[in-house]
C-alpha cells in the first residue's frame, strides 16, 4: 500500500511537469542553450572522472543503444496507454508508428552523416618523431587512397567533417520522450484509469529522459568538440521541430500517425463544457 502511494504521487508530479505548458513550449530552448553554451560546461571537471572514460558502462550499455532503450520503454507505454483506453490494435499501431518515423528519419541521417564523412575526410598515420630528447613529437602524415574502413582496420586515423551522432540521438530521443509523455498529465486530470503497470512503465520512462539529459552533459563536460557537438545538436532539434511540430500536426490519416494523445483522450472525456475545454487547452500546445 505504501509502495502504490509513493508510485501514485511520483507520476503524478512527473506527469504535472511533463505536461505543464511551459515545460514543454521551453524544453527544447533549454537542451539547445546546453549544447550552444556546452564549452562552459568543460571548466571545472576532472578529467579523472569516471565519466570521462568512454569505457564506462553507462556509456556502453545504454549510449551505445539509445534508440533501442528508447523504442522499448516509449513503445510499451505508449501501446499500453493507446491499448487500454480504447482497446484498438491499430489505433496502438498507428501511434507506435511515429516512433519508426522516427527511426527511420535518424537512420537516414546517419547514413547520410557517414556519407559526409567518407566523401570529405582522409586517412593520416601517427608517426612519433623521435628528434634525441626525452620527448618526441606525434606527427601525423597523410595516406592516399586510403576509404575509412581501410584506414581504421589499419589502426590509423580519419579526419573529415562529423556531426556528433550521440548528441543528435539524445537531444532527438529526449525531445520525443517528452513530447510521449506529455499525454499522460492530461490523461489523468481527465479522470483516466491508470493502474501500477502503466504508472510504472511512465515513470521508467521518467527516468529513461533524465539518463539521456546527463548523459548529455558528460558528453559534452567531458568529451567537447563544440562544433560536431553543435551540429548534432541542432539536427536533433530540427528533426524534431519537422516531425511533432510540422508533419505530425496535419492529422491522422493514411500518411501521418497524428499528433500524441490524438483519438486516446476523447474517448475519457465527458460532454461536459470543463472537460472540453482541457482538451483544447492540450491540443493547443500539441
Amino acid at each position: 500500500m505504501f509502495l502504490n502511494t509513493v508510485l501514485v504521487v511520483l507520476t503524478d508530479l512527473a506527469a504535472q511537469l511533463l505536461g505543464n505548458t511551459v515545460f514543454r513550449q521551453h524544453f527544447h530552448l533549454l537542451l539547445s542553450a546546453v549544447v550552444l553554451f556546452s564549452p562552459a560546461l568543460s571548466f571545472g571537471v576532472s578529467q579523472h572522472s569516471i565519466f570521462a572514460r568512454k569505457s564506462h558502462f553507462l556509456y556502453r550499455i545504454f549510449l551505445r543503444s539509445g534508440w533501442g532503450w528508447t523504442c522499448i520503454f516509449v513503445g510499451s507505454f505508449v501501446f499500453l496507454l493507446s491499448f487500454s483506453i480504447r482497446r484498438s490494435f491499430m489505433l496502438s499501431i498507428r501511434h507506435l508508428s511515429r516512433l519508426g518515423v522516427a527511426g527511420g528519419l535518424w537512420l537516414t541521417f546517419c547514413k547520410l552523416l557517414d556519407q559526409l564523412e567518407n566523401a570529405t575526410g582522409s586517412c593520416y598515420e601517427s608517426l612519433i618523431n623521435d628528434s634525441g630528447d626525452a620527448s618526441g613529437q606525434l606527427l601525423l602524415v597523410l595516406r592516399e587512397g586510403e576509404s575509412k574502413s581501410e584506414c581504421l582496420k589499419a589502426g590509423m586515423l580519419w579526419r573529415g567533417y562529423e556531426v556528433s551522432e550521440d548528441v543528435f540521438l539524445l537531444c532527438l530521443c529526449c525531445l520525443l520522450l517528452a513530447e510521449e509523455m506529455a499525454v499522460f498529465g492530461p490523461y489523468l486530470s481527465l479522470g483516466g484509469i491508470s493502474d501500477a503497470p502503466l504508472r510504472i512503465l511512465f515513470l521508467f520512462c521518467v527516468l529513461l529522459l533524465t539518463l539521456w539529459i546527463f548523459l548529455l552533459f558528460c558528453l559534452l563536460a567531458y568529451f567537447p568538440q563544440f562544433p560536431t557537438q553543435l551540429l548534432g545538436g541542432a539536427l536533433g532539434c530540427l528533426s524534431w521541430r519537422g516531425l511533432y511540430q510540422g508533419w505530425f500536426r496535419l492529422g491522422p490519416s493514411w500518411y501521418c500517425p497524428g499528433r500524441p494523445g490524438v483519438g486516446l483522450l476523447n474517448s475519457k472525456i465527458s460532454s461536459t463544457k470543463a472537460a472540453d475545454a482541457q482538451l483544447n487547452h492540450h491540443d493547443q500546445y500539441n
